[in-house]
C-alpha cells in the first residue's frame, strides 16, 4: 500500500540533496543556458538519480560503504571525471571568442549530453553518496511498502528539479549573449569541478 507520509519525506529529503549546487546541477544549468540537449539531459540526469535510489533502496548502500576496493574506484573514477570536465570549462574559459547559446547549442549531439549527463550521475562520489548510501539508510528504515514510497519521493524530486532547472535556466540566456558573462560562468564551473575532485582525493 502506498504511503504518502513516507513519499513526502523522500520528496522533501530529496530535495534538500539535490538542489546543493555540485558538479551535476553546474553542468545542466549551463548546459540549460546553452540551450545545449535540455531535455535529454534533465531526463538522462534524472533517470540516473533513480537508478542511484532504487539501488540505495535496495540496500547496495551499505554493500559500497563496507568494501574500500568499491569504495576507492567510486572516489578515483569520480575525480578524474570531474577532473576532465573542470579543464574542459577552463578551456572554454579562456577562447579568444565565446558563442551565444543558440550557436553553442549546435555542438553537442544527443549522444554526448548522454553520456555526459550519465557520467554526472553513476561517475559522482557525491551523488552515489546522496542517493545510493544516504537515501538508501533512510528508506531502510521503513518496512517494504514505506520504502519504495520514500523512494518514489526522491525520484520525483530528482525529475521535477532537473527538468525546472534546464528549463527555467533558458530565461537567463538573454544575459549570456555577452562573451564575458559565458567566460565567467565557464571558469565558475571549472573551479566547482576542480574544487570538488580535490575534496574527494583529500578524503580518499
Amino acid at each position: 500500500m502506498f504511503e504518502v507520509a513516507a513519499f513526502l519525506k523522500g520528496l522533501t529529503v530529496g530535495f534538500t540533496l539535490i538542489v546543493a549546487i555540485g558538479a551535476q546541477n553546474a553542468f545542466v544549468l549551463r548546459q540549460g543556458l546553452a540551450r545545449q540537449q535540455p531535455f535529454w539531459i534533465a531526463l538522462t540526469s534524472a533517470l540516473g538519480d533513480a537508478f542511484l535510489i532504487t539501488l540505495g533502496t535496495l540496500g547496495v548502500g551499505s554493500l559500497i560503504a563496507s568494501v574500500p576496493l568499491l569504495r576507492g574506484l567510486a572516489l578515483w573514477g569520480g575525480a578524474l571525471f570531474l577532473l576532465w570536465f573542470g579543464v574542459k570549462s577552463f578551456r572554454s574559459a579562456f577562447q579568444t571568442s565565446t558563442l551565444t547559446p543558440i550557436q553553442q547549442g549546435q555542438f553537442l549531439t544527443v549522444k554526448a549530453a548522454i553520456l555526459t549527463s550519465l557520467g554526472f550521475s553513476l561517475l559522482n562520489p557525491h551523488a552515489i553518496l546522496d542517493t545510493v548510501v544516504l537515501l538508501g539508510s533512510i528508506s531502510g528504515q521503513y518496512e517494504m511498502q514505506g520504502r519504495w514510497s520514500f523512494a518514489a519521493g526522491s525520484i520525483t524530486a530528482s525529475f521535477v528539479w532537473f527538468f525546472g532547472l534546464a528549463y527555467c535556466s533558458a530565461t537567463l540566456a538573454p544575459l549570456f549573449q555577452k562573451p564575458v558573462v559565458w567566460k565567467v560562468l565557464d571558469f565558475a564551473i571549472g573551479l566547482v569541478m576542480f574544487s570538488i575532485a580535490a575534496m574527494l582525493v583529500l578524503q580518499g
